[in-house]
């Protein structure tokens, strides 16, 4: 190696460590070269997206992502000792994202970028050529298609294949490439399959946005303080950011207050919710266990197919069947009905307790229609029926009868004087006072002078039409 050649790759070699940082440009140890990984600038709302085929079954097929980073192109290269004079940087290109037909025409175009710079240092020309002109180059818009390379179609290059039979990629490269077209050694399509690739580059979006998140300042709306992103949070629907001190101290406040679906964007009017991941980040175990709980209960009770064991013991969500009433609780076993919510009674309507029958009689005559043909197919017509008519028999003897004081006899008056006799047990009682009276002689008590009914045995009787408050004897 001459001296000219080692101290024009040792140049190059600080310079490129000058100008990238360690996790864009790392130098070799052993030998006389390194490893470039080279981040594109994507434009904005860049959209990837992947269709099936019959090789491969794809959950994620058919689905556009729009996404900020992809993940980076990699150049492995290793000067030669007669670099930059007579030979250029021997090197591998690797990416998840383009195909080894694409990989191939960019290696194609850093051979042409060494023609044009032979004797000269290349390896900073490469690195912005594949930065800033990539997508131009490989004519890449959104939305962008990934696919795979076949592998059993790679063919080797030939060790110098002449300019005249060389194909040109710069125009037509993005296009689709027949399959027996030569794909460079130098190119590696570095991913397994077409699904851990969606994945990979999901994951590695996220993560970059969460760098640069972190790195930047924002102002929280709640204290007016500028924190650093990594001090703060934001909600993944609105993008609103607060810094996490405030929103742990809100969501702690709302969680011991049960209100766990209120756990939103403190933004007026905004209706982004907080993930449980972001609670579980703020809070401490032991509250989050309390909003796990409670945002778990609150889904169940909003499912119109879960109920719960109706035993005090057990209180377990139950799945129902659809159009069954029966449901059997997995963890004791009791078969209940899904409507009374008692041991289950196959077709027979349910039980209704005397208390149940007011409370029925009262739902069903402000109900819908609707809600009539549930309350009728829960407890039967003719229950319905029956609750109605008591409760009419039952208001109808309240205003126009009174019980018997011996049997409880409900007993109307429909004329004569106030010495009633009971129905039932045959018992004399006062119609005014409602006390017994003597079987031997029960005028007495109307005669008395001491009794508080004396002189009132005709008291409002209607006779000939007159209403008699008194009859002097």
């Amino acid at each position: 190696m001459s001296s000219e050649d080692r101290e024009a790759q040792e140049d190059e070699l600080l310079a490129l460590a000058s100008i990238y940082d360690g996790d864009e440009f790392r130098k070799a140890e052993s030998v006389q070269g390194g490893e470039t990984r080279i981040y594109l600038d994507l434009p904005q709302n860049f959209k990837i997206f992947v269709n099936g085929n019959s090789n491969e079954c794809l959950q994620n097929s058919g689905f556009e992502y729009t996404i900020c980073f992809l993940p980076p192109l990699v150049l492995n290269f290793e000067l030669p000792a007669d670099y930059p004079s007579s030979s250029p940087p021997s090197f591998t290109l690797s990416g998840k994202w383009l195909s080894p037909t694409q990989l191939s025409a960019l290696c194609k175009h850093l051979d042409n970028l060494w023609e044009e710079h032979r004797g000269s240092v290349v390896l900073f020309a490469w690195v912005q050529f594949l930065k800033e002109d990539t997508l131009a180059y490989l004519n890449i818009v959104s939305p962008f298609e990934l696919k795979m390379g076949s592998q059993g179609k790679v063919q080797k290059r030939a060790a110098q294949a002449s300019s005249n039979t060389e194909l040109d990629f710069g125009e037509a490269a993005g296009c689709d490439v027949d399959q027996e077209e030569i794909v460079d050694e130098r190119a590696v399509q570095d991913v397994e399959s077409l699904s851990s690739l969606i994945q990979e580059i999901l994951d590695f979006d996220q993560a970059q946005q969460k760098k640069c998140f972190n790195s930047k300042l924002f102002l929280c709306s709640i204290c007016f303080c500028d924190k650093l992103g990594s001090e703060c949070m934001y909600f993944l629907e609105c993008r609103h950011v607060y810094c996490k001190a405030c929103l742990k101290d809100y969501f702690e406040i709302q969680i011991r207050d049960g209100q766990v679906q209120c756990l939103n964007c403190p933004e007026p009017k905004c209706p982004s919710v907080a993930t449980p991941g972001q609670v579980r980040e703020l809070v401490e175990a032991e509250l989050f266990a309390r909003y796990d709980h409670l945002l778990l209960q609150s889904t169940l009770d909003l499912m119109a197919d879960v109920v719960y064991c109706p035993r005090p013991c057990c209180q377990l969500p139950v799945m129902q069947e659809p159009g069954c009433t029966m449901a059997i609780c997995p963890s004791c076993n009791f078969a209940f009905c899904t409507l009374c919510r008692l041991t289950y009674h196959g077709v027979s309507p349910c039980n209704v307790t005397a208390e149940k029958l007011m409370d029925l009689r009262n739902e069903y005559l402000k109900a819908d229609e609707a809600s009539k043909r549930f309350l009728e197919q829960r407890y039967g017509k003719r229950v319905i029926q029956k609750a109605l008519e008591e409760m009419e028999s039952k208001e109808w003897l309240e205003k126009n009868s009174k019980s018997c004081p011996c049997c409880g006899t409900p007993i109307e008056k429909l004329d004569g004087c106030n010495k009633m006799t009971c129905t039932g047990c045959m018992q004399y009682f006062c119609w005014i006072c409602m006390g017994s009276l003597s079987r031997a002689n029960p005028y007495k008590h109307f005669n008395d002078p001491a009794s508080p009914c004396f002189n009132r045995l005709f008291h409002a009787v209607d006779i000939n039409g007159d209403i008699l408050d008194e009859i002097e004897d």
